[in-house]
């Protein structure tokens, strides 16, 4: 197939969540509430995390750039999706619709493997806490930061570019809000199924990769926390944990639901509402999870208000 083809779309359309006005104005005042609410909590929790000396560790180390990830994550979607639902030409470029993919994908991705460090993170502080210090130490925590956002942006570099290699010649009306895998191999005019294969293999290697590392972490923690004598200490361990687990819970149920089940089964509306939980819904939830179900945080907040505590930078 010539070049020609492969360049014959200069912009796509997103068909959006709405058909009719009155709808569309509703969802966007939903939504706009929502993003704001997403960015001012994970702001918050940022800020918290920064300033209150007593959350200076991994796990709100993890959780502040799982917060930086959301506000990031959202962003990447939502804003575009809030104008588009006020505009009556809802066209993206070529180039605008696979740069969205690409920050969509990296951060998504980035977003996957945190969840698995602070699986790991719990592991350690539960199954090994007189070695906690040393093996979560802050240059190691560093790294692993690092890796998780480098593993996302190399991750989606090669699916972007796998996905936008793909010939678009006949409808460039996307049946999507946003700029995804699914909707574009079906606006594709070549046969996708091997590609569309492929793709689902590199998904269900990250996803299922670290689902593993999380279900491996947690076999061990509820064995230690079970064997604790402690009650309180028992009941403090779980606490903590459930809040991760409420989180992971939420991301991969809908993650899975849209990348890993059978084309066969693919549905354009049922693929759209799935997707406005897991990019609209869950980053706005993350925040508070872990402000509502975890104590430290609780307090922290609390002493900031009631200004117990002076703030403290790094």
């Amino acid at each position: 197939m010539s070049m020609k083809n492969y360049t014959s779309l200069h912009e796509f359309i997103l068909l959006g969540l709405a058909d009719t006005v009155e709808l569309q104005i509703i969802l966007f005042f939903l939504f706009f509430a929502i993003y704001t609410f997403t960015v001012l909590g994970n702001v918050g929790m940022i800020f918290l995390i920064r300033i209150d000396s007593r959350l200076h560790t991994p796990m709100y180390f993890f959780l502040a750039n799982l917060s930086f990830v959301d506000i990031c994550y959202s962003s990447t979607v939502t804003p575009r999706m809030l104008i588009d639902l006020l505009s009556e030409k809802k066209t993206i470029s070529f180039a605008g619709c696979f740069l969205q993919m690409y920050f969509f994908i990296a951060l998504a991705t980035t977003e996957c493997i945190l969840f698995g460090l602070m699986a790991y993170d719990r592991y350690v502080a539960i199954c090994n806490p007189l070695l906690y210090t040393m093996i979560m130490s802050r240059t190691v925590c560093l790294k692993m930061a690092a890796g998780a956002f480098t593993a996302g942006l190399l991750n989606s570099m090669v699916n972007t570019s796998y996905v936008s290699s793909l010939p678009f010649c006949g409808s460039n009306i996307i049946h999507h809000f946003f700029c995804d895998s699914p909707p574009l191999f079906k606006l594709s005019c070549s046969d996708t199924r091997l590609k569309e294969t492929i793709f689902s293999t590199f998904a269900g290697v990250n996803m299922v990769g670290v689902l593993l590392v999380i279900l491996t972490s947690y076999s061990y923690i509820l064995f230690s926390i079970f064997r604790m004598h402690s009650g309180e200490g028992r009941h403090k361990a779980l606490s903590t944990c459930a809040s991760h687990l409420t989180a992971i819970i939420l991301f991969y149920a809908t993650a899975i639901y849209t990348y890993l089940r059978p084309s066969s089964s693919y549905s354009l509306n049922q693929d759209k509402v799935a997707s406005v939980f897991y990019t609209v819904v869950i980053p706005m939830l993350n925040p508070l999870i872990y402000s509502l179900r975890n104590k430290d945080v609780k307090k922290a907040l609390w002493d900031l208000i009631t200004r117990k505590r002076t703030p403290s930078f790094l």
